[in-house]
């Protein structure tokens, strides 16, 4: 089955209808396109430079896999990820903001706090990233502000704890194989929102509902959007932070998606938004998960997320948080 998402567009941020229809969309569904209004040359360079980085040679790209990141930065091979303990079939690049490492180990999750890896034979990767990150931040907080006002809050409700940001983009390759495998396994997103571009025409997202797995077709120019665990946390599940997945493409061809995780320092801790009482009455509470446990700090969901995801890299630089 398939799903049509509502759409919203970025030229109406700042209405009242904007607001209304972005907060109905993420209380009934958790996500929605969003018309980004995007120049396509943007669009086109940001895939291109996507194309040639999964084109380098293998040595080119292992020199910076994650592994050898203690804060789980860098390349990930295809089937060197799991969700819920199965392996994801997709290859990956992770970058988040260029730090220097935390020279504090406690709390544990400081350490995903450092430098990103940087492949020396695509230099206008770095150049490119870091300008669609800083492109995506400016539309996040902006985004933010707006569930604000749209929830009773003040429109700089949210600030505070965006005040140093823990953003992360990837860059995804899902290729072919057969029998509609696993690209990446259902879960939710650790932290607030996530602004994800997928390569036009391309399929293979599905979200859950009550009525089991619906298919969500691909809208030409727009983003898919979803919130994360910690916007329910924030609203005691008035907004909700849906399961996904990915289906991997027929073999033959590939899908490429560029997922951008606007999400507020590591060791924020959101702000409750005490609803007004029309909406609270409509409030489910938090997703109770035995396990996996949503706190209201970013860090400690991030580091579990992590650790679960990657544990190759758990076991080498982490694996005194492995014990027990």
């Amino acid at each position: 089955m398939t799903h049509d998402l509502p759409v919203l567009d970025l030229a109406d941020l700042g209405t009242e209808s904007f607001r209304e229809s972005l907060r109905e969309a993420t209380h009934e569904v958790g996500f929605f396109h969003l018309r980004h209004r995007i120049p396509d040359e943007v669009t086109d360079e940001l895939f291109a430079v996507a194309r040639r980085f999964f084109a380098l040679p293998e040595a080119d790209k292992l020199a910076i896999e994650m592994s050898h990141s203690p804060c789980f930065r860098g390349y990930t091979r295809v089937g060197g990820e799991r969700t819920r303990g199965a392996v994801d079939w997709r290859e990956q690049i992770d970058v988040g903001p260029e730090r220097e490492p935390s020279a504090v180990a406690d709390p544990a999750y400081l350490r995903l706090d450092g430098p990103n890896q940087w492949p020396d034979a695509l230099p206008e990767l770095r150049t490119t990233i870091e300008a669609w990150t800083a492109r995506l931040s400016a539309l996040g907080h902006r985004l933010l502000a707006e569930w604000a006002v749209s929830l009773g809050a003040a429109p700089d409700h949210f600030d505070a704890t965006f005040a140093d940001p823990s953003t992360l983009l990837k860059l995804v390759r899902y290729p072919g194989r057969e029998d509609a495998a696993q690209g990446v396994g259902a879960h939710h997103d650790p932290g607030i929102l996530t602004l994800l571009l997928v390569e036009p025409g391309k399929a293979g997202l599905q979200v859950q509902t009550d009525s089991g797995w619906l298919d969500v077709p691909p809208v030409d120019d727009a983003f898919v959007v979803n919130i994360g665990e910690l916007l329910e946390v924030a609203t005691d599940g008035y907004l909700r932070a849906t399961n996904h997945r990915v289906v991997s493409p027929v073999p033959g061809t590939e899908r490429l998606s560029i997922p951008f995780f606007f999400n507020p320092g590591l060791d924020a801790e959101v702000p409750r938004i005490d609803l007004p009482p029309v909406l609270a009455a409509r409030a489910r509470g938090v997703t109770q998960d035995a396990d996996n446990v949503i706190g209201s700090r970013y860090g400690e969901n991030l580091l579990k997320a992590r650790l679960r995801a990657h544990p190759d890299v758990a076991a080498i630089h982490h694996a005194d948080l492995l014990l027990g």
